[in-house]
């Protein structure tokens, strides 16, 4: 019974770190397009402080959460060549209802929300999501769960639990203080 405490104690601070480093990821995305691809100049993409999006790291977790059952089915044959179809519908589905239910959150909490430019896209809705983002978010959410999310598997299980602990902790105190200076300090 101790063993599976800890066991579950260590996947959701897994769980966790895999949130912090996708807001990272989606921060340097965010930037990158911002900066490189839409060559707009550099602004930071976040609501908090640091260099990461958290919407990211609630969409990813989300992926995580509702699509992985489907990710580890291998022994019907046929679902397998659906398989990366459905995922892609399920990420794409997923990631715009966060991004609109995100957009309203921001929108009590600072009066505006980051990406109201939707509203220059041709299939918007109320400038708070869009086709063509959707789309992208599908993608890359399907790329996620193929291979990156692989790979931080891989990674979180060559640290011992205490490092996982430690990592776990000084990100989780890293987050609140950015909290605590982005909304009541700044």
């Amino acid at each position: 019974m101790k063993f599976d405490i800890i066991k579950e104690k260590q996947q959701i601070q897994k769980l966790f770190i895999c949130f912090v480093m996708y807001a990272v990821l989606g921060w340097i995305y965010e930037v990158v397009l911002e900066t490189f691809i839409y060559r707009w100049g550099f602004t930071n993409r976040g609501v908090l402080f640091g260099p990461y999006c958290p919407v990211y790291g609630v969409g990813a977790l989300s992926f995580l959460l509702c699509l992985n059952w489907l990710m580890q089915k291998k022994d019907v044959k046929w679902l397998n060549f659906v398989k990366p179809v459905l995922i892609f519908i399920g990420c794409m589905t997923i990631a715009t209802v966060i991004e609109l239910l995100a957009s309203y959150i921001l929108e009590f909490f600072t009066g505006a929300w980051p990406w109201q430019t939707y509203a220059d896209y041709k299939y918007n809705f109320q400038a708070r999501i869009a086709l063509s983002t959707s789309i992208r978010f599908g993608l890359g959410g399907t790329a996620f769960l193929y291979l990156v999310q692989p790979f931080f598997d891989w990674m979180l299980t060559k640290p011992k639990r205490k490092t996982i602990n430690m990592i776990a902790c000084i990100l989780a105190i890293i987050m609140a203080a950015d909290c605590v200076y982005t909304f009541f300090l700044k």
